[in-house]
């Protein structure tokens, strides 16, 4: 059986749901072959990117062209493109080697809205790369900022549900079918088929971070008397400290330290007013080394002391 090879030069994903590893499972799924050259290395999870790391520009060169001059192949699928390097890199090897069809998924924001390109880039890319594309498929929003007044551009809107690696899979599977002999129109309309019977048998990955945040909650209730250090909270749930932060900032739009030192605050008012406890004693059952220490952080939180807090009640 003939099998249709199709080079995605794009970023890589973490999480599987877009990147490389979308187009690969896409082109995979269609009975086609893919080869890929990583432009960028994401740090991320269901929560979003922390970190970039942009491959070199002559690495992505040497990478398209190790595969160009080993493989026949007809199509050329591009996606993310952080820098200029990137940009001239991948130009050139379109023009140097002439495939059919380029299709293009310009990579503008993440699924959370992170920008993910400069206006630099963009307009370089506007300049160079638009040019040379059979196809840009590109939602609706992201036009004006990709395109703009380039009428000579084939363009194809993609209707945004908001799902991520959506665009990726649309692409992947236009460019599988274009390898395959099929005219664009039909390409798409075979695309939008495959894509619309994913969306019934899958859904986004999604993240532990709900279960993780009341796991959080029920440490903090544990451990409030003997500790109040995001690590020790992190090492509880077997997760980085950074990880925790996100989950929440996501949920409780707040860092974990001021979740437990609110948490903490509300349990010493509670004490303080129901309680005839000194508050040295006060200091020493929540954990505070000394009075003065005790007296610092509630007058941070609560802005006078604990003395003061008792005495207006």
């Amino acid at each position: 059986m003939e099998k249709y090879t199709i080079l995605t030069i794009t970023g890589s994903d973490s999480t599987g749901g877009s990147g490389v590893q979308a187009d690969i499972k896409t082109i995979s799924a269609l009975g086609g072959y893919a080869l890929s050259a990583i432009t960028s290395i994401t740090v991320q999870n269901t929560l979003g990117i922390q970190q970039f790391y942009d491959v070199p520009g002559t690495i992505v060169s040497g990478q398209i062209e190790a595969i160009i001059n080993d493989i026949k192949l007809d199509v050329i699928k591009v996606g993310m493109i952080r820098n200029n390097s990137t940009l001239q890199a991948v130009v050139e090897a379109i023009v140097k080697y002439g495939p059919k069809y380029v299709v293009y998924d310009p990579i503008v924001y993440s699924s959370l809205g992170e920008k993910l390109m400069t206006t630099e880039v963009i307009e370089s890319i506007r300049l160079k790369l638009l040019p040379l594309c059979s196809l840009i498929i590109i939602r609706k929003n992201d036009f004006d900022v990709v395109v703009g007044d380039n009428k000579e551009a084939n363009v194809y809107f993609l209707d945004d549900n908001g799902m991520h690696g959506m665009a990726n899979t649309f692409s992947s599977a236009v460019s599988l079918y274009l390898s395959k002999g099929f005219s664009i129109e039909d390409s798409i309309s075979k695309a939008k088929n495959y894509v619309n019977q994913q969306q019934v048998i899958t859904s986004d990955l999604k993240g532990r971070s709900s279960e993780l945040y009341n796991d959080f909650l029920d440490y903090i209730e544990q451990y409030h008397t003997s500790n109040s250090d995001v690590a020790f909270y992190a090492d509880c749930l077997n997760v980085s400290s950074r990880y925790l932060a996100q989950v929440c900032k996501k949920i409780a739009d707040k860092s974990p330290k001021t979740i437990i030192d609110d948490f903490l605050i509300d349990k010493i008012c509670a004490k303080l007013k129901t309680s005839t406890d000194t508050i040295q004693q006060v200091a020493y059952e929540f954990g505070f080394l000394s009075q003065a220490h005790f007296a610092k952080f509630f007058r941070k939180l609560k802005g006078e002391s604990p003395s003061d807090y008792r005495k207006n009640i």
